[in-house]
């Protein structure tokens, strides 16, 4: 599987444009992936803030981790904005039947595919061998395009699970 992602970005958005990633309990299926998209692009086309349109971005990278992003150069994000956003990924969801925000599931990339794990089965997974400090971990945390493309995707060992848990093998 191929994680190279950052040519789908819009080239005109800022590296300081907002992120949110919101990750998939599973992949969607391709039917459901090509459902989702017209309508992912429709929210965004339509997405407004105190009435100004948003400039906005958004994907399902890899089938399961739904990407909104929005330029805020010319309207700012708003709560009310951002409530909107959050309404439509949990109707994606129950139609869907997803779950977009549980937190406590951790995103891998191992042996070729995606893998989740529960926060609370991390360290027997580390202790075990089959997550280690240089397994690719999608670090949902980050909050503009520029960590998107630089600290998304990162080693383990590199972000804020190797201060919390202990790395065993590396």
């Amino acid at each position: 599987m191929n994680l190279e992602f950052t040519h789908l970005l819009p080239p005109d958005f800022a590296p300081e444009s907002r992120v949110w990633i919101y990750q998939a309990n599973r992949r969607l299926f391709m039917g459901e992936a090509l459902e989702l998209e017209p309508e992912l692009e429709n929210f965004c086309a339509a997405w407004r803030s105190h009435g100004a349109k948003v400039q906005a971005y958004g994907n399902l990278l890899f089938g399961q981790f739904l990407l909104l992003m929005a330029d805020e150069r010319a309207a700012g994000v708003s709560g009310c904005s951002t409530d909107s956003s959050v309404h439509f990924v949990q109707e994606a969801g129950k139609r869907f039947n997803v779950d977009f925000f549980n937190r406590t599931h951790l995103a891998f990339f191992v042996k070729d595919k995606i893998e989740t794990i529960p926060m609370a089965q991390l360290q027997p997974a580390l202790n075990a061998g089959l997550v280690n400090g240089d397994t690719l971990y999608f670090n949902n945390t980050v909050a503009t395009r520029a960590e998107l493309e630089s600290k998304w995707i990162i080693p383990v060992k590199d972000s804020w699970l190797a201060g919390r848990f202990s790395m065993i093998k590396a």
